[in-house]
């Protein structure tokens, strides 16, 4: 997943998609511990696209909180 892909999505559908992921990096966790695992590197790409989410959203969070300080600032030291 491209940054700008994960850019383009709503707060909820960003959610929804680590949800997704969370879920599915589970999964193989689990038939990696029982030995049924075949797509190894998917465990790697489900970890980097989760991350590349968290980013993005504490981006969203840190903007709309520069945002709000910014609008009250009102001249006040």
């Amino acid at each position: 997943m491209k940054p700008a892909e994960i850019r383009a999505m709503d707060d909820e559908r960003l959610n929804q998609q680590v949800a997704d992921l969370l879920a599915e990096w589970r999964t193989l966790r689990f038939q990696e511990a029982v030995g049924q695992l075949t797509a190894t590197a998917r465990t790697r790409q489900i970890r980097k696209d989760i991350a590349r989410i968290k980013t993005i959203q504490t981006e969203r969070e840190i903007e709309a909180e520069l945002a709000t300080h910014s609008s009250g600032g009102n001249g006040e030291r």
